[in-house]
């Protein structure tokens, strides 16, 4: 059995191209493939290996002062889902494309996946799908809004034309792992939007603590590696064709 940890955090590092050798040299050692992205205003990645090796690999990463704490959604392959290890330098560690936002200093409420269910089914609630549209078709939330995007840097245009007339109302977002939440509400707080939620954890935190009786959740999440969609308990699902 193969482990799998996915993580991100968003902090300053201004000496982020000095974390590449050490980061790859430490995934390689240990046989860990996946990829790592890194960029001044953080860390997000999704790497994989044999549970002991994988598990030192993390504590590496959170040895590095600026990843102190750093949280992990832990998920399992029954093979390595992955062909290499890659760290990549990047201008954003989630590309939106729009200078200037700070999620360290704004980002919507957020919300437990033990408390999102009463949200969500609010009907006063617009609940929205942040992910692009081949990713809501393999599963999404009850009552979700798919935006219709290809990529994220789309996502300020919907904001533009589908949400301009909608500050007043609650709006309650949602994305894989958590991070796209950051930034999406984030840009919608500099917009004026004030009643602005998120799924603390993503979809994934969610699937693993909410028993599949009790869930909103329909179909699969769709995840970036050989394994392509998770289930309730992160069980390997496979996404509909």
């Amino acid at each position: 059995m193969i482990a799998v940890s996915a993580f991100y955090k968003f902090v300053t590092l201004p000496d982020f191209t000095e974390l590449r050798p050490v980061l790859q040299g430490a995934a390689t050692t240990r046989g860990i493939r996946g990829t790592i992205l890194l960029a001044q205003e953080g860390i997000n990645g999704t790497i994989a290996g044999e549970p002991e090796q994988l598990s030192t690999m993390m504590d590496v990463i959170r040895s590095i002062p600026s990843f102190v704490g750093l949280e992990s959604k832990e998920s399992h392959a029954e093979e390595m889902p992955f062909k290499r290890m890659k760290v990549r330098l990047k201008k954003e560690i989630v590309t939106m494309g729009v200078p200037g936002l700070d999620p360290m200093q704004v980002v919507g409420t957020y919300v437990k996946p033990e408390d999102w269910n009463a949200l969500i089914a609010d009907s006063d609630v617009l609940v929205i799908d942040t992910r692009n549209s081949f990713e809501f078709d393999a599963g999404t939330f009850q009552n979700a809004v798919d935006p219709g995007t290809t990529s994220f840097g789309e996502f300020p245009a919907y904001v533009a034309r589908e949400l301009a007339d909608k500050k007043d109302r609650p709006i309650a977002m949602f994305c894989t792992g958590g991070i796209r939440c950051e930034k999406a509400t984030s840009y919608l707080r500099a917009q004026g939007f004030e009643k602005v939620y998120h799924l603390k954890g993503g979809i994934l935190k969610y699937l693993e603590v909410i028993p599949q009786e009790q869930s909103l959740w329909k179909g699969s999440s769709f995840v970036f590696d050989e394994r392509e969609g998770l289930a309730h308990g992160l069980e390997i699902e496979r996404p509909k064709r």
